[in-house]
């Protein structure tokens, strides 16, 4: 088949050409949207889920669907080496300014403009010229304590944007890499907008550890927020993954080699959208048969290595390889922290740095005491080939 008119985009947080399997997520979030706007209490949203199950493509059709329903949506990526204030500072400015080029009274959003120039001459940031003309007025968003400015900035660009009838979401993508200090002040500031029916909401995206991260900065986090699982697609939806981009082409995939596809694929969509790039761009006639999904085994086997696990394994140290590596060899599903300590010879306790270490990094988690567990599927098969 022609490889320019290819419909599938192995790509990181690359949308592919039909989102299947996500129906209610993206129902419940248009409801979110909604109420923000009516300045109606609402429930933030935290979407949880291993490493290519498609969060980053769900923030990115919230961001679409937002400005349908007149809300502006701030979206960020948080790093391990960016500060939240430094994070937002510029995305806040963007959505204050467009706020002040709207028809309509304007004080509010002068108010907001102020609050932003006292939040980031607290953290000490340069984003720019900001509010040139507006005279400073202390009392905003500039105490220097971060849980309480964020919540005074929230608000007032909240208020800004309910003076123009519109509503504001924040979209923080990998919101696991916040600090605790930090995720506590987000937390505390959406409280604060929940509690004074403020049109500011926020929908975010982590591992499966983030519910307990977000539980340990603040304690009623599990009130405010929703904490949806992203997890992999059933046989039925990888299918139509596969099969609906085709067919509108005009290119018809046998059921066997779906079958086939979802089988390697497990339903990962990051999967499902390789395994349809390199069939697409290898067969030169239809239907797709199951010869042809064995044709490009290797092919895809090549491509997810180099590009989906190779770039996670390394900016590791040997050590914590080891661990992995030691992961990979448990023969049971459910991997326990003995297991690995009785593959590497090492005391459990021992292992403990290690482990920390590679929770941070978003290499693994822990589902339940005792337990350790990749982020990224199939990762203990890709260690296995490689050791």
């Amino acid at each position: 088949m022609n490889p320019v008119i290819n419909p599938f985009s192995p790509g990181a947080g690359a949308p592919p050409p039909e989102l299947v399997g996500r129906e209610n997520i993206l129902e419940e979030a248009k409801i979110l949207l909604g109420r923000i706007r009516l300045r109606r209490s609402v429930q933030g949203c935290m979407l949880t889920g291993l490493r290519g199950v498609g969060k980053t493509v769900l923030l990115s059709e919230v961001k679409r669907m937002a400005y349908a329903e007149s809300v502006i949506p701030i979206a960020v990526e948080a790093t391990a080496d960016k500060p939240i204030g430094a994070l937002l500072a510029a995305p806040l400015k963007k959505a204050l300014f467009e706020l002040d080029r709207m028809e309509g009274a304007k004080e509010k959003v002068k108010k907001g403009i102020v609050a932003l120039k006292n939040f980031i001459g607290t953290i000490k940031i340069d984003i720019g010229d900001i509010g040139i003309g507006i005279e400073p007025q202390h009392g905003f968003a500039d105490s220097g304590d971060l849980e309480y400015d964020l919540g005074e900035l929230f608000a007032c660009v909240a208020e800004a944007a309910a003076e123009k009838q519109r509503g504001v979401v924040l979209l923080i993508d990998e919101i696991q890499y916040l600090p605790e200090k930090e995720l506590g002040a987000l937390i505390m500031a959406m409280h604060r907008m929940q509690q004074d029916l403020l049109p500011l909401a926020a929908v975010g995206a982590g591992l499966p550890f983030l519910p307990g991260l977000a539980g340990n900065a603040k304690s009623y986090a599990e009130r405010l927020f929703r904490f949806p699982d992203v997890g992999a697609l059933s046989e039925e939806e990888s299918a139509q993954a596969i099969r609906k981009p085709m067919e509108t082409a005009g290119v018809h995939i046998e059921d066997d080699a779906a079958h086939s596809v979802y089988e390697a694929t497990r339903g990962y969509p990051y999967f499902l959208q390789e395994w349809g790039y390199q069939l697409w761009n290898h067969v030169q006639r239809e239907p797709i048969t199951i010869q042809d999904v064995e044709a490009v085994r290797n092919k895809v086997q090549e491509r997810l290595d180099g590009s989906f696990f190779r770039v996670r394994i390394e900016r590791l140290t040997k050590s914590e390889k080891d661990f992995l590596f030691a992961m990979a060899q448990v023969e049971t599903s459910e991997i326990k922290i003995s297991d690995v300590a009785r593959i590497m010879n090492n005391p459990v306790a021992s292992l403990s740095p290690r482990r920390s270490s590679l929770i941070k990094k978003g290499m693994v988690y822990s589902p339940s005491h005792g337990e350790i567990a990749f982020t990224v599927p199939m990762f203990g098969n890709y260690l296995n080939r490689i050791k």
